[in-house]
């Protein structure tokens, strides 16, 4: 709860700092200090956590400090290609610590996991990209997720065995218009 209040709290900041006027050099600087603090303060709580608690408080850190820089560079030069950074680093971020939660997992359970936060993470890039671009590309996106999707799902097929599996792999088949 403290980490998602600091989080908002910087994210705050930036976005205060940047809607007042154009960001000066020298607020840049400052706000990046501030969140290189912020990171360092992540850090230390998680070196009180051991095991896979500990990787994944870590991961969460490294990933809120990637997301604030993003929004602070967005902030100090805006425009689409900031938008578009920002939105990749949140992707990035949330697969990130995605994958480690998958680790606590073992066997059909760890793997679907992964499939579930790829396919999260290629639907975040895919919207990331259709923001900023053509027809063309918004078709590629939508593509890449129905591709992502359909991995996820033969993946839950896989903890199935004989006629159910067979149902389930046809059921994703033509649910995600693959022959």
């Amino acid at each position: 709860m403290k980490h998602a209040l600091l989080t908002l709290a910087v994210a705050a900041t930036c976005a205060w700092a940047g809607s007042a006027a154009a960001m000066t050099r020298d607020d840049y600087k400052a706000q990046k200090e501030s969140i290189d603090m912020s990171y360092k303060a992540d850090q230390a709580k998680c070196d009180g956590l051991s095991g896979n608690a500990k990787d994944i408080c870590a991961t969460q850190a490294k990933g809120t400090r990637k997301v604030a820089l993003a929004e602070l560079e967005g902030q100090y030069k805006p425009g689409t290609k900031a938008n578009y950074t920002t939105r990749l680093a949140r992707a990035d971020a949330t697969y990130e610590t995605a994958k480690e939660r998958c680790d606590d997992m073992a066997g059909n359970a760890k793997d679907v996991c992964r499939e579930d936060a790829k396919a999260a993470y290629t639907s975040a890039k895919a919207d990331a990209k259709a923001v900023r671009s053509t027809k063309d590309a918004l078709a590629d996106a939508a593509a890449d997720k129905r591709d992502a999707e359909y991995g996820a799902a033969r993946t839950r097929c896989d903890s199935l065995a004989g006629d159910a599996k067979a149902g389930c792999l046809n059921d994703a088949k033509l649910k995600f218009g693959k022959s």
